[in-house]
């Protein structure tokens, strides 16, 4: 799965104008059209087919209307990309009150952001440095933050801890979603493509010529039964990162 767009190439204004909706329009033409409608189209689209099936002519006819029409709402694809992300963003739940501390509350929040990726796969293929700067990405932001305010951090510290778990779960998602994917596609659970290819695998690979990859890649796989498991890796690795930051904020004397 490469990345196939980029956030943040709509024009700054008209993007932040739409992100904000301080210059939502109305028209006679677009009917009930409104700019919320179009950015559902869009995630609906996105989801069902992925991004490179996205345009606006597509989104379009998802809606039942004119490609022009779009665009009395929406300048162009870039900026509509931009709401897109926003919006899905919006999804993520936001307790207030999470068991286990600082690292509960970490744990939660990877936790959510593994769900968006799985409900959006399109995600992975916007790159993001240049983030759209809209009401819900900011909302999340700051909930984030809330996570690791008062332990003792830094301002720039409470942003690298909160980049890396995002960044971790960014990374680790991938094979989840293209296992349901190669699922969908193939018609065969992980499982199911296992026990198919496993029996020959045994009697191809010679132990004494790969021995760790012997003996270990058979415990994983009858523990698995299947070549990996993205949650449980998952789950794993988050623990590790989650054990990284604990070092950091361990002989804070504020932290807790």
């Amino acid at each position: 799965m490469v990345t196939t767009e980029y956030s943040g190439t709509g024009d700054p204004a008209r993007s932040l104008a739409l992100l904000w909706r301080t210059g939502e329009k109305t028209s006679r033409r677009g009917g009930d059209l409104s700019v919320d409608r179009i950015v559902r189209a869009a995630i609906e689209v996105a989801d069902a087919e992925g991004l490179a099936a996205l345009s606006m002519r597509r989104v379009a006819e998802r809606l039942g209307v004119g490609t022009m029409s779009l665009y009395t709402h929406v300048p162009g694809k870039g900026e509509l990309l931009d709401v897109m992300l926003d919006t899905v963003h919006g999804e993520t739940a936001r307790p207030e009150d999470v068991p286990g501390g600082w690292r509960g509350r970490l744990e939660q929040i990877a936790r959510e952001n593994w769900a968006l990726y799985l409900r959006h796969p399109w995600l992975l293929q916007v790159a993001t440095t240049r983030p759209p700067l809209g009401p819900n990405l900011i909302a999340k932001y700051e909930y984030e933050l809330h996570a690791v305010d008062g332990i003792g951090l830094t301002d720039l510290e409470m942003d690298a801890v909160v980049t890396l778990v995002d960044g971790y779960v960014h990374g680790a998602v991938r094979g989840a979603v293209e296992a349901a994917q190669a699922a969908q596609r193939t018609g065969l659970t992980e499982q199911q493509w296992w026990h198919a290819h496993a029996p020959y695998l045994e009697k191809a690979l010679d132990p004494r010529r790969f021995p760790l990859a012997a003996r270990v890649g058979t415990a994983a796989g009858q523990e698995y039964q299947a070549a990996a498991d993205p949650a449980r890796a998952f789950k794993f690795g988050l623990a590790r990162v989650l054990d990284g930051i604990e070092v950091l904020v361990r002989d804070r004397p504020t932290a807790r």
